[in-house]
């Protein structure tokens, strides 16, 4: 129960206290009123026997002793009547309003003096009586706050512990998926490269892209997963916007052939030749909005137009659409493309397939960048996407810069391609071993296997020097992350480079890896272009 608050007097009651009691008793008044009309009438007699000549000494002693009786007699009346009843009345009203609740003694009267103590003490019964349910009330309603936050802070903890659980399971469906598909998407690689026939390299891409589409569609649930949580950021940097789209127009090009739909791009020349952005993520918005348009569109055309203009100083709001005239969209679906799981009706993914991922991760992307997605479309006519994002344009480059720069960066990869460089790739997959060591030593590097972190510190210590390390993060006997920051503690080592190759790609993952020392980042399955880039960008470091 809350403690009963201390109730301060209010300074009328102070100041009636302070008073002298002669000026605030109505009894004393009575009384001097009485005893100021007995000595009149006794002033009035004595006037008369003076002047009658009857004054003696026993009259005076005589109605000397008559006043002081009378006069005690009212005193004691008042005292009795009107004094006492009246102190406990003013003592009880004090007490209340001090906050204490106490009836008083009631002076059998027989008057108004004891009707109005009766109703006081009727006042302080009800007062107390409604306290009293005023504070169960508050208890029970301070019971049901403290019952109602235990009931939702064990809701959030259940929900804490829900999202947690399902961190950890993308988390390890991520992984324990991504390293056989790096095996098989390796292999395939692999085989594809050996120039079988025909017939058999046509059978392997389809297993390929079939193997590509799982990836991509893991890769939708994490991003799902990432953007609904929070955690997926964006980075900043300078990116060619036009090889961007190239690329993402190269990528559909089989598709569109397939369908025989037309594909093209028109770049406005108001676009900078570089934006500052985050490219991977624009890619995605560009690639899901194309990819649609061509999967939708069974003759035709697919066109992308790029277009922006700048808007303060180097902001600059990069505008794009992508126009189709396949299919179209009814009206009434338009509403509900951007939901997670949803398709314009349930033939197109029987038709078509997919997940109805695209459009929702499309959508919160352009969110994310401060920027605006819109749909225009008309059923048998075909659908235009448009998109804005807020970027910022980089400033031209020097020309004669940029000439030197990849002058040396062609004379250094000629260096790298004539010298033997050792690796060290710690892997504990077998079959992921052999697709890296494949793809590795088909560009001329020498390469040395470890099964796991310790095996790895071993050939570090004991073999000639390496001048790269592809670290996985999930290993027996000692995990990449430890083994990193155990290399980062021999200053020989510093200077490293080593490059996580890991299954592990959830938000945060990255940042642990170069929060340990590693040099880089790959995440499985790993493309042998990815791999070989990544590789030379180190090794580039290194050597200039």
């Amino acid at each position: 129960m809350m403690a009963e608050p201390a109730k301060e007097e209010s300074p009328t009651a102070d100041a009636l206290r302070a008073r002298p009691a002669v000026l605030r008793s109505l009894a004393s008044k009575f009384s001097l009123f009485s005893a100021a009309l007995v000595f009149f009438v006794v002033g009035i007699i004595f006037a008369y026997d003076i002047h009658q000549n009857n004054m003696s000494a026993g009259n005076a002693a005589l109605l000397f002793v008559v006043v002081l009786l009378v006069t005690a007699a009212i005193s004691r009346f008042t005292i009795r009547l009107l004094t006492r009843p009246l102190r406990l009345l003013q003592d009880a009203i004090t007490s209340v309003q001090n906050g204490r609740l106490e009836q008083i003694e009631v002076t059998k009267t027989g008057d108004e003096v004891e009707f109005v103590g009766e109703s006081f003490n009727r006042m302080i019964e009800t007062l107390a009586a409604s306290k009293k349910q005023i504070w169960e009330q508050q208890e029970l309603l301070e019971q049901k706050v403290k019952d109602r936050t235990d009931q939702l802070e064990e809701a959030t903890r259940i929900a804490q512990e829900a999202n947690q659980a399902k961190s950890r399971f993308l988390a390890n469906i991520s992984h324990e998926l991504r390293t056989p598909m790096n095996g098989v998407i390796g292999m395939l690689n692999i085989a594809l490269d050996q120039g079988v026939n025909p017939e058999l390299a046509e059978q392997l891409q389809t297993a390929q892209d079939c193997a590509h589409s799982l990836i991509s569609l893991l890769n939708d649930i994490l991003d799902l997963s990432k953007i609904e949580a929070g955690k997926m950021t964006l980075e900043r940097i300078p990116f060619e916007v036009r090889a961007l789209v190239a690329d993402c127009i190269k990528t559909q090009q089989p598709k569109a052939q397939e369908n025989s739909v037309g594909l093209g791009a028109e770049v406005s020349p108001s676009v900078p030749r570089e934006i500052i952005g985050d490219p991977l993520r624009i890619r995605q918005i560009l690639a899901n909005l194309i990819g649609n348009a061509v999967k939708f569109t069974e003759h035709g055309s697919v066109v992308v137009r790029m277009d922006g203009q700048f808007s303060h100083g180097s902001e600059f709001t990069l505008r794009f659409t992508v126009e189709d005239n396949g299919t179209g969209i009814p009206a009434d679906k338009l509403l509900y493309i951007f939901d997670e799981f949803t398709q314009a009706d349930g033939s197109v993914s029987r038709k078509y397939g997919g997940t109805g991922l695209g459009l929702s991760i499309t959508r919160k992307l352009v969110e994310l960048h401060r920027g605006e997605i819109t749909v225009n479309s008309e059923v048998g006519s075909g659908t235009a996407f448009t998109v804005t994002l807020q970027c910022e344009a980089q400033p031209a480059a020097n020309g004669n810069h940029d000439a030197s720069a990849a002058a040396a960066t062609a004379l250094a990869r000629t260096i790298l391609t004539e010298h033997a460089l050792r690796i060290l790739v710690v892997e504990d997959n077998q079959v992921n071993q052999k697709v890296v060591t494949a793809v590795l030593r088909k560009r001329g590097f020498y390469i040395e296997l470890a099964n796991d972190g310790q095996e790895a510190l071993s050939k570090l210590k004991s073999s000639a020097a390496f001048d790269l390390v592809l670290m996985d993060v999930q290993m027996p006997v000692l995990d990449g992350l430890e083994a990193t920051r155990l290399i980062r503690k021999e200053q020989r080592w510093k200077q490293l480079p080593i490059i996580a190759m890991t299954a592990h790609a959830m938000n945060g993952d990255k940042e642990r890896c170069l929060e340990a020392g590693m040099s880089g980042y790959i995440s499985k399955p790993v493309h042998p272009s990815l791999l070989l880039n990544t590789v030379d960008e180190f090794l580039l470091q290194k050597t200039s």
